[in-house]
């Protein structure tokens, strides 16, 4: 059993409660004191933070779960829009310094640790949270579907206050004591144009105040042999993970591959004499971390399990992307505030199981291993060197796998001094399409294969691991996006603003788009584009109108769509190229996570006027053509179409046994049902028959002709083979 302890003391702030059970590993969880979150949601990278200082395991709603629909791999989700691309377990930091007295219990400590997670965070005595807000460049538009609101960032993007000279276009600021007497002030920029979106840059101020709690208790100290470390916890595989095929919610990963048991960790630039190939055109000395998905030693010998192909039904890559931080800046000293090449001075790799786990301020021997790994410095090869052609998951004996750290220091902390730590947070591989493509070729066999070089090759394993590799280079290219943007003092371009407003409205033969015209003013303005996704809003989205400066408008009708079913649109700003300094000529956009809809509109035609027209579609239904009937995203579906605007839907089995109730309110002719009874059961083969009453009178607005009668009613038998 696990579980978080709760304690409610101090101001009344929103609490996290939670029960956890049915963890892998038997830790316990725990979060002690007033603890938020707020995300970043705004472009293809989407995370939240903890008003803690750092993120913990479980630490957004504690939802462990049974394997497969837990929390425990929950952030760095990339590419945004699908499902199940989270890369973050956990993150930890620790702040540790020598030959320490506690100035208020008197008690001296060798090494005095105050840190953060990893499974546990204690925001009353340890870091001390006093601000923590959420700072944005404009508010999210407003997003309708048929008049209700339908974006995520109405629930998620929950902005303090506007900035509109922010240099970002969502900050999050975050203000702490720690019991040391040290102040933590963190800043977390997050950006809209489509070539900065995908990372994150952190920057951290430590400030020598004193003051060792939330009533301001202050007491001056020098300290002594400081280093900051990271710890960041990474897992690759959540798709295959949590995507479901093997009917248990497990997907076809293997164990411990969601939560990072294979994962593999790399760390570049540790020597300043030694740039990175990569890099070598940069003047500024490049030292980041990279992790991935490192095979298992259980996978199908034939899949070769580089990327975590599925090899059920070649549907997906389940880990394709790479992830890692890169050190934008680290002061030298507090009274030299230029960049350090040498820092960060520490890159240990810590068992995420074993290795300084624990928050016990006043363990002395806890608190000495844990400040040994940090100044331990970097080892002589790293984790992915020792690893070599082997598997991660037989390596090191840690049953949860390995954490890259990144510790910087030591410094000297007199009163009054600060030190400022810089650095990105990113995640990058090969695109969505892409991978469907190389997964698909790869289960079929279907060689020749064409490699990343245009080469070709008939091994289709080398195909497919070439394409995953080359995903580390999308990561080393948002590094450098990452540098440039910060040593411009993040003054990339900006694209021009969303719409403020996006109205989606369903119709009987065509489903309207509007939306507001205030980016017209932006400079380089060049008109709009309107995408479009079916079935789902986390699937891929196809461009269904365009337009430039020259013939702009501001709504469309999609006249394309289908009867039955489901449809997701978003519509960008575009500009007219001359601003991207990364693809020239290519137009920056809005973010499309502004306007993206989560709510369906649909087709739906007028209520008919007679209950002769009622049909059931499609009749029968027969699973073997499920997939062509109302497409593959709701393969259970049937309709009822013709309906009188208001009534009652009752489906009986032949029996007479009453299986589900709907009621249609919306007006319209149409209704869907996804052949799932009352209780969340799929319906068995069968006859059903389905029983509509007329909930309410209803006149013909033109003419005044009562076409329905409250109680009218008709009955349609259809079959069901399954």
């Amino acid at each position: 059993m696990q579980y978080i302890k709760h304690s409610f003391k101090y101001f009344l702030l929103f609490m996290i409660c939670y029960l956890m059970s049915g963890i892998q590993d038997a830790h316990s969880y725990t979060v002690t004191g007033p603890y938020r979150i707020k995300w970043l949601r705004v472009g293809s990278l989407r995370s939240w933070y903890a008003s803690a200082g750092c993120e913990i395991e479980y630490g957004r709603r504690g939802n462990a779960g049974a394997l497969g629909a837990s929390d425990q791999t929950d952030g760095l989700a990339w590419p945004a829009q699908f499902l199940y691309q989270e890369h973050e377990v956990g993150k930890a930091f620790r702040l540790g310094t020598t030959n320490y007295t506690d100035p208020i219990t008197g008690a001296s400590y060798p090494h005095k640790v105050v840190g953060i997670g990893q499974r546990d965070c204690n925001t009353l005595t340890y870091w001390m949270p006093y601000e923590f807000k959420l700072i944005g460049k404009a508010p999210s538009p407003l997003v309708l579907v048929d008049n209700a609101i339908a974006s995520d960032n109405a629930l998620n993007d929950e902005v303090d206050e506007f900035d509109p000279n922010l240099v970002c276009d969502r900050m999050i600021i975050n203000k702490l004591h720690s019991s040391v007497g040290v102040d933590m002030v963190r800043k977390i920029y997050a950006f809209t144009n489509q070539n900065h979106d995908n990372y994150f840059i952190h920057e951290y101020v430590f400030t020598n105040t004193g003051i060792r709690d939330l009533q301001g208790t202050q007491v001056d100290q020098t300290l002594n042999g400081v280093f900051f470390q990271w710890q960041y916890r990474l897992g690759f595989a959540d798709e295959a993970n949590r995507d479901g095929s093997s009917g248990d919610g497990t997907g076809w990963a293997l164990t411990g591959s969601s939560w990072g048991l294979n994962t593999i960790n790399d760390a570049f630039g540790q020597d300043p004499n030694v740039q990175l190939p990569y890099f070598s055109d940069m003047a500024f000395h490049v030292r980041g971390t990279v992790s991935w998905y490192g095979p298992h030693s259980q996978a199908p010998s034939w899949a070769d399990d580089v990327g975590a192909p599925d090899h059920t039904s070649g549907r997906a890559l389940g880990a394709t992307a790479y992830a890692g931080i890169v050190t934008l800046h680290a002061d030298k000293s507090p009274q030299d505030h230029s960049d350090n090449p040498l820092q960060p001075t520490g890159t240990r790799y810590l068992g995420s199981d074993r290795d300084g786990q624990g928050l016990e301020q006043t363990v002395a021997a806890l608190m000495t291993q844990q400040y040994e790994f940090m100044a331990e410095g970097h080892p002589a090869q790293t984790q992915a060197e020792q690893i070599g052609n082997g598997f991660a998951d037989q390596w090191g004996g840690d049953a949860g796998g390995y954490s890259s750290s990144q510790a910087y220091g030591p410094y000297t902390l007199a009163p009054g001094d600060s030190i400022k730590i810089v650095f990105a947070e990113g995640v990058c591989g090969i695109n969505r399409r892409k991978m469907i493509e190389i997964v698909t070729k790869w289960f079929n066999n279907d060689a020749p294969f064409v490699m990343p070089d245009g080469s070709t090759t008939n091994d289709r394993n080398e195909y497919k691991n070439a394409w995953v590799w080359s995903g580390k280079d999308s990561l080393y290219q948002t590094y450098k996006r990452a540098i440039e943007n910060y040593q411009s003092g993040m003054t990339i371009p900006q694209p021009p603003p969303a719409p403020e407003q996006f109205v989606v409205e369903s119709g009987g033969d065509k489903i309207s788009l509007s939306w507001a015209g205030n980016a017209e003013s932006a400079p380089n303005f060049d008109g709009y584009e309107v995408y479009r996704a079916i079935g789902s809003a986390t699937t891929f989205y196809d461009k269904i109108f365009s337009c430039n400066k020259s013939n702009s408008v501001t709504s469309f009708d999609d006249k394309t769509a289908r009867r039955g079913i489901d449809y997701y649109y978003y519509v960008v700003s575009k500009d007219n190229g001359s601003t991207n300094t990364v693809k020239p000529g290519v137009p920056l956009v809005s973010s499309k996570y502004y306007t993206m809809t989560n709510t369906p509109a649909r087709l739906l035609r007028p209520a008919a006027s007679k209950l002769d027209e009622i049909r059931v579609v499609p009749n029968p239904y027969n699973i073997n053509a499920r997939y062509i009937q109302f497409r593959e995203d709701a393969p259970d579906r049937l309709a009822f179409f013709g309906l009188p605007p208001m009534c009652t839907i009752k489906i009986f089995t032949e029996r007479g046994d009453l299986i589900e109730t709907i009621e249609h309110t919306n007006g319209s002719g149409d209704e869907t049902w996804e052949s799932v009874t009352s209780s969340k059961q799929i319906v068995v083969s069968g006859l059903y028959i389905a029983y509509f009453e007329v909930s309410e009178d209803y006149r013909d607005p033109a003419t005044n002709e009562l076409l329905f009668k409250k109680g009218d009613h008709a009955f349609r038998k259809f079959v069901i083979v399954r």
